[in-house]
């Protein structure tokens, strides 16, 4: 990320000075002019392509936690436990990291706020979800959870003044109708009503708060010094309500593919993939995570997908590519 940057003089990054050039091109330090058009101009681009990969990965783990979740409630454990096993384990997974790694955690006001999103990101997201789903439904619940790229986009606006033009809305409602076809190709029950509409709603602004705290930390502090706070704090305020039962070597061992792949592995690849992208594109490339889960329970538990669900996520699918394509006016090599 940029240390100093104005539009007259250039920008500084990687140890080097980049001038800024009307035709598009930059100028290195050593005097070297790179065209537009030249590889060499264009490691932001890059970056971005990578960056935006980290994001897919990220949302192809969190796909898989629906699996993963579905046969730990076999198994005999409870939604919240399972959240509450979540939280608390892959907290763990982040302390080691951060014990290990010597990673700078948050103190004073950073570790208030921390403490906050761990809260409300984990706390309370995990738990309205699970009562999103109870009131009206899986596929309503996924519905109303993928608003999140609404609030997002204008959290991003308002707050980290990121741009909210024609093409980024198309995005979103690109995105947010994808979900729903998806969720009606399902055919699942759908139970409309205050309870549902507002657990769901909410569950998506917590969820949104996730890349605005992101955006706001992650070129500050290491990933895992920052959820080996948030995550453990997240577990502490779901424990007063969690029903803990007996388990299973079985349960245990899906309890630990969802710390690992869904919570720990799939954080480090998101975090690392929103340094290098706005927070309303890093979420609507997120909103692949329902197309990963509904492909995974067509092809394991033999799920028919209907033609709905198909124009669903052809329509993620457009939607991330119309953020990535660049606009006419747009610079050739694009500065996150």
């Amino acid at each position: 990320m940029p240390v100093f940057s104005t539009a007259a003089l250039g920008r500084f990054e990687g140890g080097r000075y980049w001038s800024a050039q009307s035709v598009g091109a930059d100028v290195g330090e050593d005097g070297g002019r790179r065209g537009a058009g030249d590889p060499a101009a264009c490691g932001v681009d890059r970056r971005t392509l990578r960056a935006a990969l980290l994001v897919l990965a990220a949302a192809s783990l969190w796909g898989a936690l629906g699996i993963f979740a579905r046969y730990a409630i076999a198994a005999g454990l409870h939604p919240l436990e399972i959240a509450f096993w979540r939280a608390a384990l892959g907290g763990g997974l982040f302390a080691v990291h951060a014990a290990v790694t010597r990673a700078v955690l948050p103190s004073g006001r950073d570790l208030g706020t921390t403490a906050g999103f761990g809260l409300v990101g984990v706390s309370v997201f995990y738990g309205v979800y699970q009562l999103a789903v109870q009131a009206g439904g899986a596929s309503l619940a996924s519905v109303l959870l993928y608003t999140a790229p609404a609030f997002v986009g204008v959290l991003a606006w308002q707050v980290l003044r990121e741009p909210l033009g024609a093409r980024e809305g198309t995005a979103i409602a690109q995105t947010v109708v994808g979900v729903a076809l998806i969720a009606l190709g399902e055919r699942s029950a759908v139970r409309l009503g205050p309870a549902a509409l507002g657990y769901g709603l909410l569950s998506g602004f917590t969820y949104a708060l996730y890349y605005l705290y992101g955006k706001l930390f992650f070129t500050r502090y290491a990933p895992a010094g920052l959820f080996a706070i948030a995550l453990p704090v997240g577990a502490l305020g779901l424990l007063p309500v969690v029903p803990f039962g007996p388990k299973s070597p079985h349960a245990w061992l899906w309890l630990a593919l969802i710390a690992v792949l869904s919570t720990y592995l799939a954080y480090l690849a998101y975090a690392a993939g929103l340094r290098h992208l706005p927070a309303t594109r890093a979420s609507v490339i997120a909103a692949w995570e329902p197309v990963v889960a509904s492909g995974l329970a067509a092809l394991l538990f033999g799920e028919h997908l209907a033609p709905l669900s198909y124009l669903g996520a052809a329509l993620i699918v457009t939607a991330t590519v119309l953020l990535q394509a660049r606009g006419p006016g747009e610079n050739r090599c694009p500065y996150p």
